[in-house]
């Protein structure tokens, strides 16, 4: 007769385990992220400043306008270029953080309907006579439960996809104009 509450004590400190150590793993990845994106903001500021402290002496040497609108033009190039990698690299980073927290969540949903069903399982089994409609009902809530999950789960990933997508076609088309820029830059340096 105490069984069925020692049932749900045990399941609920088995939940509370599982969702503790996803908790421990998700905030561990986090971290794991933002080590890579303070490392890589680091190494950007350094070479942004290299690259600058270089730029700048050379458009102090320019000899004359000319020189120094050609300096200047020179320059769009390579820094579009490094933008676009700065953000092709934060791209990265971003995915594949949030590609590690589905994982881990998608984990811990399926473990945790296994615990549930198994749960249900035992205590229909010493559920008074006349209970089989209730288990059968709370069997057909979890099961459209986790339907309703699966149609979550697909359909955010189609919206990952779709973003990533998008966001590599504004880099290529940002790529393609920075490619242009030189181009201008010097049709006007030369006019000058």
């Amino acid at each position: 007769m105490f069984a069925i509450p020692e049932q749900f004590s045990n399941a609920t400190k088995a939940n509370f385990e599982t969702q503790f150590a996803l908790f421990s793993s998700l905030t561990a990845k986090t971290f794991e992220s933002m080590e890579k994106l303070v490392e890589l903001n680091l190494s950007t500021a350094r070479a942004a400043m290299a690259d600058n402290s270089n730029a700048a002496r050379r458009l102090l040497a320019a000899k004359d306008p000319q020189e120094f609108f050609q300096l200047s033009a020179s320059q769009a190039q390579p820094v579009a270029e490094k933008a676009v990698a700065y953000n092709r690299q934060l791209a990265a980073i971003a995915s594949g953080t949030g590609a590690e927290f589905s994982k881990a969540a998608e984990g811990q949903i399926v473990e945790a309907n296994r615990k549930v069903i198994a749960l249900v399982d035992e205590v229909s089994k010493n559920a008074p006579a006349g209970s089989e409609t209730f288990v059968a009902a709370v069997k057909t809530a979890m099961s459209n439960a986790n339907a309703g999950y699966e149609q979550f789960s697909k359909t955010t990933k189609q919206a990952v996809e779709t973003i990533e997508s998008n966001v590599n076609n504004a880099v290529s088309q940002f790529s393609q104009a920075a490619a242009k820029a030189p181009g201008a830059a010097n049709a006007a340096a030369a006019a000058a």
